[in-house]
């Protein structure tokens, strides 16, 4: 017997690989900071988890949901997506168990075995996987951590194309990157759909965390884009509610929507108890995410304070989601992540990161970064920054084979 080729070929995110490494060496009393996974430390709102026991105690039996969601979650969301410019009806919104659902619906109906989608890198890991499974080739616009992320010009970009080419997808703000696509980025990308007939994939569920006062733009809002954009959202970050797996695909295309509905159809459907809790949060004041806002931003700023100034990595300032890309002066992060687990502490701590080289199409690219996730409070991040900079400073008189050139001493 055997495995199928497009399975076969699927990787193991790189963020949990190291847990084995983890649960030994906390056997040995080491604490650790876990800055290594996206999961918010905000507590999930009562409406949600009230609604969820209500549900659990209603009835005797616990129904299907209807296969494109339920209409209250679906018209509640209709609403709150409004107030951003995203004017999509009930009808041009499925729910989907988790935004990783959503991608994977969507790069099933609109791809063929062997076309492409062409996406900024760093990227989204998981994208890589959902797209070996969908028989699709993810194609990266590289960006790089001293220009702050930045996409390239129009013509670099369009030097991508190919005629497999049948999708621009861009995760904003950005997940590695906290990446933030600003205005005349996006006009950039619309003018290359609509020129080459592409599909504009905007993932956005980092869409509420976003610094600085900047604007948020997205191809959601353009009148022309209306055929080529799809939106694919979460409740997952901004609601810290990850576990209830609610997802969302929206767009104006009738056709797109009639055929992906095929697939919600046949999975039937989304849990009916978080769906309805869901539709809850949709119901919060529209000042609920400020505090939570302001507190995302103060770690972020925590973070920039302790590591930002260091001539030995490259730490710019994010914009947007909660991730920080750090180059570090190390040739292999991964050795280096290993050693912080295995062998470092510093008065009995360290810290976990991922390795960013799983966030790049090839491996050996983004050998020397890792991806921090700022998702503690703000003391715990002001101490796990001091474990990783006295970490590196360590590494370096050990391990100096494992260091670049301008940085040894």
């Amino acid at each position: 017997m055997q495995i199928s080729k497009r399975i076969g070929s699927m990787g193991e995110p790189a963020l949990l690989k190291y847990y084995p490494l983890v649960d030994e060496a906390k056997k040995k009393g080491k604490k650790f900071y876990y800055l290594n996974i996206g999961q918010p430390d905000i507590e999930t709102p009562q409406e949600f988890m009230s609604t969820v026991r209500n549900q659990g105690a209603a009835g005797k039996v616990l129904s299907y949901a209807e296969p494109e969601g339920v209409p209250e979650l679906r018209t509640e969301a209709s609403k709150y997506f409004r107030q951003f410019g995203l004017d999509y009806s009930p009808e041009e919104i499925l729910i989907t168990n988790g935004g990783s659902e959503a991608l994977l619906f969507t790069f099933l109906t609109i791809g063929n075995p062997g076309d492409e989608i062409l996406t900024p890198e760093p990227l989204y890991s998981i994208y890589k996987e959902i797209a070996k499974a969908s028989s699709l080739e993810m194609k990266g616009i590289m960006t790089y951590a001293k220009d702050g992320f930045s996409l390239p010009s129009e013509e670099e970009i369009e030097k991508l194309i190919t005629p497999k080419t049948k999708a621009l997808l861009i995760t904003n703000p950005n997940n590695p990157t906290g990446k933030v696509y600003d205005r005349d980025e996006i006009e950039r990308l619309k003018r290359i759909a609509l020129k080459y007939d592409l599909y504009f994939i905007a993932d956005e569920v980092y869409r509420d965390f976003m610094y600085d006062g900047l604007e948020y733009v997205s191809p959601g809002q353009d009148p022309e884009l209306k055929q080529n954009t799809i939106i694919v959202d979460s409740v997952s970050k901004r609601y810290s509610a990850c576990g209830a797996r609610i997802g969302f695909i929206m767009s104006d295309n009738d056709e797109f929507i009639y055929e992906i509905r095929k697939l919600c159809q046949m999975r039937l459907a989304v849990s009916s108890v978080d769906q309805m809790a869901a539709a809850k949060l949709f119901k919060l004041d529209t000042g609920f995410f400020d505090k939570i806002l302001r507190e995302y931003e103060g770690r972020r700023d925590t973070v920039y304070e302790k590591l930002g100034h260091r001539d030995d990595i490259i730490a710019k300032k994010p914009t947007g989601a909660f991730y920080y890309v750090l180059k570090l002066p190390v040739i292999d992060a991964e050795k280096f992540i290993r050693w912080m687990i295995t062998e470092f502490g510093k008065d009995g701590e360290s810290v976990v990161l991922t390795p960013a080289n799983d966030f790049y199409l090839d491996p050996e690219n983004g050998k020397d970064e890792v991806r921090l996730a700022y998702v503690l409070n703000q003391k715990d991040l002001a101490r796990a920054a001091d474990v990783l900079l006295a970490g590196i400073d360590e590494y370096k008189k050990e391990h100096p084979e494992n260091i670049k050139e301008e940085f040894k001493k």
